[in-house]
């Protein structure tokens, strides 16, 4: 792998998922039936991120991603498997249930701590050095964030008996965050993504209302959440670039939560001891872009203007628009752009390869016209 070209974020970026071809799909159906072997489905599995990484490389991204092919959910590979001591548990809707522009609705995979929070072993570092050595561009990894487990689970999911101080609970997973990324560095990766998908939704009233009704209050969580990753940004090794991503939900076109960034502005941008964000705008869903007004001017914020809750393709002149409202705020030198979320942050897609293949080019078109890069 070559040098990048400079330190991310770069002026284009992806978040990290994209859509998995039907190929994939039918191996993995087929490997959990048996009828196709652990071996064959990774080889199938290799083969897509090749594509996948040679499409990046093609419409001009300086940094890629495997595109999360081998999971199944944005959460997998570490949250899933990368720790001991979760149980996936069953899908709940209630308050935190996922609704799309139609008002269907589906629950939320809520998990259940059973026993004790340890560092399961390097989940990603096979995939990683996969990864490295089909890229020439700067290969990006993507880990959910701490808050995810808390925010689903609640105190009532998370054995007292294990856990009766949740701080322990907290400095546990910590810990495993922290061996995670010392094996990552150790196999040469530089850069991390934490896909941070609950604070953003302490903006929306009926999530408060749903944290509220099982006895937890927002603001108190926004602290406890905000620590949470202070905790895990302080042990990011040398020569690591951590770059923070916020979601309101991203489930085959459905969204968990609506509310800007308003109520969580000054912890998320002035607390954090995080350099980059990757922000949710594709939608009135996010608010304004009168928040940015609390970034400080030595942090960086990546405009995620492109939706990927949708297969029709916004104009430039569209996205453009975007960066240019978020400049009144935010010096235009410290700003990129890139697609909201991931373009299938599970096995389901709600667009076409071809028209994630247009999305992606229409960024980089845009990235150059706006900065030269």
């Amino acid at each position: 792998m070559s040098d990048a070209p400079h330190d991310p974020p770069f002026r284009a970026e992806l978040i990290g998922s994209m859509v998995r071809p039907e190929r994939l799909k039918q191996a993995r159906a087929d490997n959990d039936t048996g009828a196709v072997s652990d071996a064959g489905l990774r080889a199938i599995e290799d083969e897509e991120i090749r594509a996948a990484v040679a499409m990046q490389e093609e419409i001009g991204f300086k940094v890629v991603t495997d595109g999360e092919l081998r999971r199944d959910s944005y959460s997998d590979s570490f949250t899933t498997h990368g720790i001991t001591g979760l149980e996936e548990g069953s899908d709940i809707a209630g308050s935190f249930a996922y609704t799309d522009a139609g008002g269907d609705q589906i629950g939320q995979r809520v998990p259940r701590i059973t026993g004790r929070v340890n560092w399961a072993g390097p989940t990603n570092i096979d995939n990683f050095k996969f990864l490295a050595s089909c890229t020439t561009a700067l290969p990006k990894v993507t880990l959910p964030g701490p808050a995810y487990i808390h925010f689903r689970a609640g105190r009532a999911n998370i054995s007292e008996d294990v856990y009766p101080n949740l701080d322990d609970f907290w400095s546990d997973l910590t810990q495993a965050y922290h061996r995670e990324m010392a094996a990552l560095a150790d196999a040469g990766c530089r850069y991390i993504q934490l896909d941070e998908t609950s604070i953003a939704k302490l903006g929306d009233p009926a999530i408060r209302e749903g944290l509220a009704a099982r006895g937890d209050d927002w603001e108190e969580l926004l602290e406890v959440y905000t620590d949470a990753v202070n905790a895990v940004a302080d042990g990011v090794p040398d020569g690591m670039a951590l770059g923070m991503h916020l979601c309101r939900g991203n489930k085959a076109g459905h969204w968990q939560a609506a509310g800007g960034y308003d109520v969580v502005a000054e912890k998320l941008f002035r607390k954090l001891r995080i350099r980059f964000y990757f922000l949710e705008y594709d939608s009135p869903r996010a608010g304004s872009f009168e928040p940015l007004a609390a970034v400080p001017d030595d942090k960086v914020v990546v405009i995620g203007a492109m939706t990927t809750k949708s297969a029709k393709l916004e104009s430039a002149d569209e996205l453009k628009a975007r960066i240019d409202e978020a400049s009144r705020h935010v010096a235009l030198d410290r700003l990129a752009i890139s697609s909201q979320c991931g373009f299938s942050s599970s096995l389901d897609a709600i667009m076409s390869v071809e028209q994630e293949r247009a999305k992606m080019t229409r960024l980089i078109e845009v990235s150059r016209d706006i900065w030269g890069e």
